[in-house]
């Protein structure tokens, strides 16, 4: 059987064919699926208004030594303002700051670190507490007893003021997203 003096060439033009079709495949960019969001829009102002809240209700539930409750409520409202950074950061970024939110941002950044320097001394001195009681266990039961109460008392104040540090950092954050409310 004598193959066609043709059937080289075409074989040739189909090899060629498939290899630039994968070739334009590889540099064609795919279609999105859904058009690109506007980076921040009606819903972040429904999540920054639901941090607000949260994070008043924190506040309050912390004044009333309802500590679990504040502390549930605050990390529900730190998350809700993670969000806002990652999704509308930029939007904020271009946003200059007025001299009276640069004040009022420095005041909350000083008042939310002077709140962790204590929860920090508090938890150092519930520790050396914790260590004492141990010592003293053996030989004097009620003065291991007294460390072990100041100690409990210590770790419960530092949760508390642990979380007044977090919702002091999230008035920052409150008031750099305050055009989302408006």
């Amino acid at each position: 059987m004598t193959q066609p003096r043709y059937a080289p060439i075409v074989f040739a033009l189909l090899l060629l064919f498939g290899f630039v079709g994968l070739a334009l495949a590889q540099t064609q960019t795919p279609t999105p699926a859904q058009p690109a969001k506007p980076a921040c829009g009606p819903d972040h102002k429904i999540l920054y208004k639901r941090a607000v809240t949260l994070l008043d209700n924190a506040e309050k539930k912390l004044n009333s030594r309802y500590t679990a409750e504040a502390k549930s409520m605050a990390k529900e409202a730190k998350s809700l303002f993670a969000i806002l950074q990652k999704e509308c950061g930029q939007d904020q970024k271009e946003r200059p700051l007025s001299p009276k939110e640069e004040q009022q941002e420095s005041i909350n950044q000083k008042l939310a670190a002077d709140e962790q320097a204590a929860v920090d001394r508090l938890m150092k001195s519930a520790e050396d507490k914790e260590k004492k009681s141990a010592q003293l266990e053996a030989t004097q039961k009620d003065v291991s007893i007294k460390y072990q109460r100041e100690a409990k008392a210590e770790y419960e104040q530092a949760q508390k003021r642990g979380i007044k540090a977090m919702i002091y950092a999230m008035r920052t954050q409150q008031m750099l997203f305050s055009w989302l409310g408006k």
